[in-house]
């Protein structure tokens, strides 16, 4: 995956997203959401020539950023030991 900050004001930032497909940049939008965003959306003009865009809006879209991103991370950990106990795998 590869981040380019295509547009970044002091409440509004767009990063092309390269490498990835509308399952990420949905997840991505929805915890910017939960992060307490103003506005999220995301783009894809074409599927095969060009790479999703999201847009977010807040006082600092910088650090709603991250707060997503930790968000899905904490959400990917939780299910991998939700699946380790549910094989009966605790750890």
């Amino acid at each position: 995956m590869e981040l380019k900050i295509t547009e970044k004001g002091k409440d509004k930032l767009k990063v092309e997203v390269k490498g990835e497909t509308h399952t990420f940049l949905n997840i991505l939008r929805e915890k910017a959401w939960q992060a307490g965003c103003d506005q999220a959306s995301y783009i894809i003009e074409h599927p095969y020539l060009s790479n999703p865009v999201i847009s977010i809006k807040a006082k600092n879209p910088m650090n709603v950023l991250v707060k997503s991103s930790k968000l899905i991370s904490d959400d990917a950990k939780a299910f991998s030991e939700a699946f380790k106990r549910a094989l009966g795998r605790q750890k």
